[in-house]
């Protein structure tokens, strides 16, 4: 059995998705990314056999849709997000699933694909019987999967530089550096700035992000909501 955990920010105003402003507003951006959490929940949910956990960084009290984002968890195991910075708080986020889940295989994601399908994560998850670590690289030059057949692993990530253009291969070095040698998964976008939520709300038609997506789209010319 392997676990699905969802690295997450909950959706604040003036706290997420900020480089979608503008045209998106505070507002607007939060209920963006929250939208796109909905959805990655949903796809977790929805892989058979998968134990979802979400590391959450925030309040969903005062969260856009913090309510309905409370009752889409129920059943998940939360953790409190730990550390100063991303690599910190990733570390511990696995520190944390191999202590209540132990000889759980893990695939970690974060909130800002909501392309995600379950069929994908599914995928993910059976890419560690056959090899010791997993790795999605990001258009940008991030990546938006990690998998770990021994989460302890992802100690590695402690000295990587994060949110830069070649976090892809220094978390595929750092993690050469402890034997584990990562297979790779479909490279995907992650919505960063505005282009990004256009090009992946057309790949995601129908759901709750690209409606959101579209509610900003639609306004008329100096409008805000």
């Amino acid at each position: 059995m392997s676990v699905l955990l969802v690295l997450a920010k909950a959706p604040v105003p003036g706290l997420v998705k900020t480089r979608l402003a503008p045209p998106a507003t505070p507002a607007q951006a939060a209920r963006i990314a929250a939208a796109a959490l909905l959805d990655t929940l949903d796809a977790v949910r929805a892989v058979p056999g998968a134990v979802p956990v979400l590391a959450l960084s925030g309040r969903l009290d005062d969260a856009e849709r913090g309510a309905e984002l409370a009752a889409a968890l129920a059943g998940w195991t939360v953790f409190a997000q730990r550390g100063a910075g991303l690599g910190e708080r990733l570390v511990n986020a696995h520190a944390d699933v191999a202590a209540a889940f132990p000889g759980h295989a893990v695939v970690q994601i974060g909130m800002d694909t909501p392309q995600l399908t379950p069929a994908r994560l599914g995928a993910a998850i059976r890419r560690l019987t056959s090899a010791d670590a997993a790795l999605g690289r990001a258009v940008d030059g991030g990546w938006w999967a990690l998998g770990l057949r021994d989460p302890r692993h992802a100690a590695a990530l402690r000295t990587v530089p994060m949110s830069t253009a070649r976090t892809a291969w220094h978390t595929r070095a750092a993690l050469g550096a402890r034997g584990l040698r990562p297979a790779a998964l479909p490279v995907l976008r992650d919505v960063d700035e505005w282009p990004d939520a256009l090009v992946v709300a057309a790949e995601a038609t129908g759901s709750r992000f690209a409606r959101q997506v579209a509610a900003v789209r639609t306004l008329p010319a100096g409008g805000r909501r």
